[in-house]
């Protein structure tokens, strides 16, 4: 026999949001490959607020263990729509963007793997979505205003994120 789990409430609506989330954050990437950055900007300005909309909800009450997944996939996609279409532009007219967005990729994806591993050994390790905010914020500042530097201030804040969460793994596995 078949069971059927009866979904948080709110769980279709959650869904949802990433799932538009998603689309905008595939159409940020479209535009910059297309070479128009404020429109670009403004795309992953409006992914990534439903992202962390979405995400709030998964993760407080108004989604599943499979939102909370999606959540954190979504996540990923962003970046790697965002930052590698960023660093596949640059990378002939504007290297040292390129360099800073694939930088910004791989600090972040290490920090969520950092995340990841210490949440699959049951250690509460923060996600905080004021910094995951600050960096969405951060990427579309420095992609709508070209601005190079403010890309490497998100390479800053996802390594802070990374020795925080690893100061927070060690300190479980100490405890």
């Amino acid at each position: 026999m078949v069971r059927f789990e009866r979904q948080p409430p709110g769980t279709a609506i959650t869904r949802m949001t990433l799932s538009v989330g998603a689309l905008l954050a595939a159409l940020a990437a479209w535009l910059v490959v297309a070479r128009e950055p404020e429109q670009a900007a403004a795309a992953a300005l409006g992914s990534g607020i439903l992202f962390l909309l979405g995400g709030h909800r998964a993760n407080h009450g108004a989604g599943g263990p499979t939102d909370r997944m999606l959540d954190e996939l979504l996540d990923r996609v962003w970046d790697g729509a965002v930052l590698g279409s960023m660093a596949w532009v640059a990378r002939t007219q504007d290297p040292s963007l390129a360099i800073a967005a694939l930088a910004a990729l791989c600090v972040s994806a290490l920090s969520a793997y950092v995340r990841a591993r210490g949440a699959s050994l049951d250690y509460s390790v923060e996600e905080s979505h004021l910094t995951r905010g600050l960096h969405y914020g951060l990427i579309v500042a420095g992609l709508g205003f070209d601005l190079t530097w403010v890309i490497w201030v998100a390479v800053a804040v996802s390594t802070l994120a990374v020795v925080v969460r690893t100061s927070q793994v060690a300190r479980e596995e100490r405890g």
